[in-house]
């Protein structure tokens, strides 16, 4: 485990250390959070109330349940297609690498479906509450989704911060799917090296790109019982016409893949940025004086600016209508410059910060800790800081960075100090 990762842990353990001796419980149950009690206004419990009100109804055709109808619904692109093959997941039992679960996500919603399954999965992030859990009965007529509080059993835990979130792993996996739990498992963010992301996934290129080495990354892996390795797995599945199975395409773009894994360990850390303070201020403290909230504070905007990140091996061509959509869901400044623009040459993102600032769990965060993120942010991206960790953001960057913000946030302070 880097450096890096080892400061993460400590850290998220301290902090969640002393809230839990200070409670006595789990934190989804604290008086200040009430996870499952607590009304939701995220995107899905918006869909709910247009169902109810008829203003909005979901079709569910013989092929794919209500998938296509769910993701017309949610704004999400069949293009950010992922495809995950172990045997993962509350519907494990019909999932394999002959017939993968499919993701769909946005920046705020992400759908599970897996052919043949009795229900389609949603995990949408709120405001206030977090990643909030429904499913879609697949079986029946007018299914609308129902919330699932007891998804909460595998999704708060180490790997989402101990707060309700998205697990993003990567796993050895056996030719049928199973985990080798043995082999162990790594927890994936943009920090993650290359070579131990996706395991246990399908990874696919644009045509246009250049080619990842054989074991450049973990994906299309399987793991015989005498620890021999194939890509057999993905041979066969291309070769299986997908789309004729009920699949929506064959593909699982690493572009889709890199900005998954971006965008879930940033919605897990605004979540655990947010209860810790709305806890804080229950125990009549000040939050952003707070050691433990100051050190959230700080590894989230180090986290938005994107410090630490891996970059593509090689350069990356994104599918046009994925990256088309996260463009324009993102705004954009009066240059036309978005944080929703690909680069997939140096890094990720043209601009090094991240479009999840626009994210309503970005703008649910208290006043004064929103304003202290800024602050931190303004603190690098003006040099004001002068660690060496943060010397890969070149003067330019760090301009625009200032500029976009300025431009597109209406909240974000003027910095002081200029980039350097």
């Amino acid at each position: 485990m880097s450096e890096t990762m080892l400061g993460r842990v400590a850290a998220a353990l301290a902090v969640f250390g002393m809230f839990q001796f200070q409670w006595g419980g789990v934190l989804h149950e604290h008086p200040a959070i009430q996870y499952a009690n607590r009304p939701t206004t995220d995107a899905v419990a918006t869909l709910q109330q247009a169902l109810t009100r008829g203003t909005r109804t979901l079709a569910r055709d013989s092929k794919t349940g209500y998938l296509r109808s769910v993701l017309s619904a949610l704004d999400v692109s069949v293009e950010s297609q992922l495809l995950v093959f172990s045997k993962t997941g509350v519907q494990s039992a019909y999932t394999s690498p002959h017939n993968p679960r499919a993701l769909f996500f946005n920046d705020s919603v992400v759908v599970g479906y897996v052919p043949g399954a009795p229900a389609l999965e949603i995990a949408a992030d709120d405001a206030q509450q977090g990643v909030v859990f429904y499913t879609v009965d697949q079986t029946s007529d007018g299914a609308a989704p129902v919330r699932r509080t007891g998804c909460t059993a595998c999704h708060v835990s180490a790997s989402t911060l101990d707060v309700p979130g998205i697990i993003v792993r990567s796993n050895t996996v056996a030719e049928d799917g199973t985990v080798v739990a043995q082999m162990g498992s790594v927890d994936v963010s943009h920090e993650t090296p290359h070579p131990d992301r996706w395991g246990g996934w399908f990874v696919t290129q644009d045509a246009a790109s250049a080619p990842y080495a054989q074991r450049a990354h973990a994906g299309n892996i399987s793991f015989s019982g005498k620890g021999n390795t194939s890509n057999q797995i993905l041979v066969e599945w291309r070769d299986s016409a997908p789309e004729t199975r009920g699949y929506l395409a064959s593909t699982s773009d690493i572009v889709s893949l890199l900005v998954f894994d971006h965008q879930m360990h940033g919605i897990n850390l605004l979540t655990r940025l947010n209860w810790d303070a709305r806890v804080a201020a229950y125990d009549d403290k000040t939050p952003a004086a707070d050691a433990g909230i100051q050190a959230r504070i700080n590894e989230l905007a180090d986290y938005l600016l994107f410090i630490g990140e891996q970059p593509p091996a090689v350069p990356q061509v994104a599918l046009p209508e994925f990256a088309a959509h996260l463009e324009a869901r993102v705004p954009k400044d009066s240059r036309g410059r978005s944080l929703g623009q690909l680069d997939l040459n140096r890094r990720l993102m043209r601009y090094p910060c991240s479009y999840l600032v626009y994210s309503a769990a970005f703008d649910g965060l208290a006043p004064a800790i929103r304003e202290a993120v800024y602050r931190r942010m303004i603190d690098i991206l003006s040099g004001a800081d002068h660690h060496a960790r943060y010397a890969r953001l070149l003067p330019e960057d760090r301009r625009a960075v200032l500029d976009i913000l300025h431009d597109t946030k209406p909240d974000f302070p003027r910095p002081e100090t200029t980039a350097r």
